[in-house]
């Protein structure tokens, strides 16, 4: 059964959609810490990101570089914090956080309610923002 990441990519299951390529496909993250929270997944299905081969983990950090750097165009902060934990969707990603202090990167902590507009808004920006590195 495909996981929910692959189902996005594929086009079953909408969302705001940042930058894609060959192999990668980054969107907004529908239950963000801050605005603009993005997740960056390879398009093949991989379960724990170190499993991945050593050129697709290379491959996939290059692009979130991109990714990354279109964010902080956008969204005022003073990093973009990385993270990945994996345990939530058997699907290999990385979480780029806009952040102005550690805090910010606490999953414990509410999440930021947007509308679809504003979802809509930010990602139209950050992928306009966007340039592969």
């Amino acid at each position: 059964m495909p996981s929910i990441f692959t189902r996005i990519i594929e086009g079953e299951i909408p969302c705001y959609k940042i930058a894609e390529d060959e192999k990668h496909f980054a969107f907004l993250d529908i239950n963000p810490l801050r605005p603009g929270h993005t997740l960056v997944v390879p398009k093949e299905e991989v379960d724990y990101i170190f499993d991945l081969p050593v050129e697709r983990l290379a491959e996939l950090h290059q692009f979130s570089q991109g990714v990354a750097k279109a964010i902080e165009k956008v969204v005022p902060c003073e990093r973009i914090g990385v993270t990945v934990i994996g345990l939530e969707v058997p699907h290999a990603h990385i979480h780029l956080i806009p952040i102005r202090g550690i805090a910010d990167m606490e999953f414990s902590r509410p999440k930021v309610n947007l509308s679809k507009e504003e979802f809509e808004d930010i990602a139209t920006k950050i992928s306009k923002a966007y340039t592969a590195v």
